[in-house]
């Protein structure tokens, strides 16, 4: 896979899957734009990835529930770069809670995991209709089934809209060129558990206690799961849209 003079925007980029990604897509000599809302963190993902292929991203710091910086990463990109080939939209956050804890989760969970994805996207799409480029979506099992043990009720709602997300805009934007798909990553070792509120003790307990469940034994890499969002946004994965793949060691057999 090469993305040599393409440019790949990646949301989440400061951690986790969104930065194993952006290191991935630099060895594939890539042009990045990498996005999140922690500054210092993306500069060290940034300088990994210009060591990488001697080429410096363009960091934009954004909170993507502020329409206005959403406007921002989108006219940065076009102003410094002139296109957008690739749009990963992989930022979101875990948030627990039932049908009991009132409305309020499930605002904060469709204003982060859904609604700065489906603007950005929106956004984007004349750029990427004049590349032919595509969208990949970083969703999780979680839009699939419930997760069995913690109550995520607003998390998998949200999951579950963003997976309708790219099969109705794959629909709309197939006969324009753009492909739209979506990773749906089962366990995967990364801040996302503290970040939902369990404690560092707690999480890795989580992650030890899914490898005895999971049928393979193991969860996953950042590395991964960002393995098949490149191959996704790849030209070798052409004449694949719409599409909901699922990466997790077993998971939804059991």
């Amino acid at each position: 896979m090469d993305f040599c003079d393409k440019v790949v925007v990646i949301t989440g980029a400061s951690s986790g899957i969104g930065a194993a990604a952006a290191l991935m897509y630099a060895k594939q000599s890539a042009t990045l734009v990498l996005v999140g809302r922690n500054e210092a963190a993306l500069r060290n993902v940034a300088q990994d990835c210009e060591a990488a292929n001697k080429k410096k991203p363009l960091i934009v710091p954004a909170d993507l529930t502020i329409d206005d910086h959403v406007n921002k990463i989108v006219a940065k990109t076009i102003e410094t770069f002139g296109k957008i080939d690739v749009l990963v939209n992989n930022a979101g956050v875990g948030y627990r809670g039932g049908i009991t804890d009132g409305i309020e989760l499930y605002d904060k969970a469709m204003a982060t995991n859904m609604r700065p994805a489906y603007l950005l996207t929106s956004l984007f799409t004349p750029h990427l209709i004049k590349t032919k480029g595509n969208v990949v979506n970083v969703s999780s099992v979680a839009a699939l089934r419930p997760i069995k043990d913690i109550e995520f009720l607003p998390y998998c709602i949200s999951k579950a809209a963003l997976d309708m997300f790219t099969k109705c805009s794959a629909l709309e934007l197939s006969r324009k060129g753009v492909r739209v798909n979506s990773v749906n990553p089962g366990g995967t070792k990364t801040p996302f558990v503290e970040a939902a509120g369990f404690s560092k003790d707690q999480a890795s307990q989580i992650h030890e206690g899914r490898k005895d469940i999971y049928p393979l034994g193991k969860v996953a890499q950042s590395e991964d799961v960002a393995d098949l969002i490149l191959y996704l946004s790849s030209d070798r994965a052409r004449s694949i849209t719409g599409s909901i793949y699922v990466i997790d060691n077993g998971e939804m057999l059991v």
